[in-house]
């Protein structure tokens, strides 16, 4: 008979995947106060806020110019416009990541050319991205998933060979480094400020950061209806509405101050995490953190083989975990037209069914780690 997995009456305690009220608690004086100075001076659209954003964010990144727009999809559709993709062109990304990297190439009238994952970091296989360059190959799209940068220095070489743009997707890795530098490592990389992430708004936001003086300024005219900036009625190109309202602006301007603080608790929970479980191992794997790498854990995620069983345990304990993702998108009905079948992409497809992701906030405390890894050893030992 298969076992059941009863919830006990009383939970001993609830440990959400992710808490914000708990970081707006922290945050309340001066986030209100930033909204509140947004509505009494009623600049709600490309105000100051926006302008310090801009400016601190792309020093943060270590980039000169910084777009401000109203997601991460909208900042990868720029990117993509800015950097001369066009239809008929092929950019090579994975499977392994949310729709939103492969749904803009579409609709910027590209074609997505997924390749596999590295069974370790969860991010692109390099070994795979040579053999699928053709000629219509315009770009290279690595994620960064989990918070754990892409291996870029090869990346950047293939690149740099075959005379194609490198387009970096950091939706989930504000603050992380390769090889000691913040990421984007390329000339352009494209943020979620979803607010789940690291760095998260109170809705949602993305930006671009660039290098290149020119992409900046087409992006911030493309966004903004075509609009030569301080030209309000002069338009030079055919936009979109992909603007960042200002609240959001202010919202990030506070939290931006906290962002290395939060990132080094995240990392500081991982190690707990990764302390306590370590006498699992065989049973399951703990995250991986390359050498080249400095994780920031947006979310911390571990591969189990019983991962559904161990995921119904858990919420029937008061724990929420998470699937990254369930169904690759080449499997995604969304994508059927592109010609993929099972068994394309192995390690793809062996992480779906694998992956979980247990609770990561800054604010976690040691109290709730030891209890979401009591529950997980608990399972294993029944």
């Amino acid at each position: 008979m298969e076992k059941q997995y009863i919830m006990s009456p009383e939970i001993e305690m609830k440990v959400p995947l992710v808490d914000l009220k708990v970081q707006y608690s922290l945050l309340k004086d001066e986030i209100d106060g930033a909204i509140q100075r947004v509505i009494d001076n009623t600049e709600f659209i490309k105000g100051n806020d926006l302008k310090e954003f801009e400016e601190e964010f792309a020093k943060f990144c270590g980039k000169k110019f910084a777009i401000g727009c109203s997601s991460g999809t909208t900042a990868l559709e720029l990117a993509f416009r800015v950097s001369g993709i066009s239809p008929g062109d092929e950019i090579i990304t994975v499977a392994n990541t949310f729709t939103a990297t492969a749904s803009t190439i579409v609709n910027v009238g590209a074609s997505p050319k997924f390749i596999d994952v590295d069974e370790d970091t969860f991010n692109m296989s390099i070994g795979d991205i040579e053999k699928n360059i053709s000629q219509k190959t315009k770009a290279i799209v690595p994620v960064h998933l989990y918070g754990q940068p892409s291996d870029m220095a090869p990346i950047m070489e293939i690149a740099e060979k075959h005379n194609l743009t490198v387009i970096e997707d950091c939706a989930q890795a504000h603050g992380a480094e390769y090889e000691g530098k913040r990421i984007p490592v390329s000339n352009i990389g494209c943020f979620s400020f979803y607010p789940s992430k690291n760095l998260g708004a109170f809705g949602d936001a993305g930006c671009v950061v660039t290098d290149d003086e020119m992409k900046a300024s087409m992006a911030s005219m493309l966004l903004d209806a075509g609009r030569v900036r301080g030209k309000k009625y002069e338009h030079d190109l055919v936009g979109f509405n992909y603007r960042m309202d200002n609240i959001q602006a202010a919202i990030l301007n506070v939290k931006l101050k906290y962002l290395q603080e939060f990132n080094t608790k995240r990392r500081k929970n991982a190690k707990l995490y990764n302390d306590l479980l370590s006498e699992l191992k065989g049973k399951i794997n703990l995250p991986f953190e390359a050498d080249y790498s400095k994780h920031v854990y947006y979310v911390y995620t571990i591969k189990a083989n019983d991962r559904d069983k161990l995921a119904l345990f858990l919420g029937q304990n008061g724990i929420t975990t998470q699937i990254y993702y369930p169904i690759p998108l080449h499997l995604q009905k969304a994508y059927r037209q592109l010609g993929y079948k099972e068994g394309d992409f192995p390690v793809t497809e062996k992480l779906s069914k694998e992956v979980l992701s247990l609770p990561m906030y800054p604010e976690l405390t040691e109290e709730q780690i030891r209890f979401v890894v009591e529950k997980i050893k608990s399972f294993f030992s029944s």
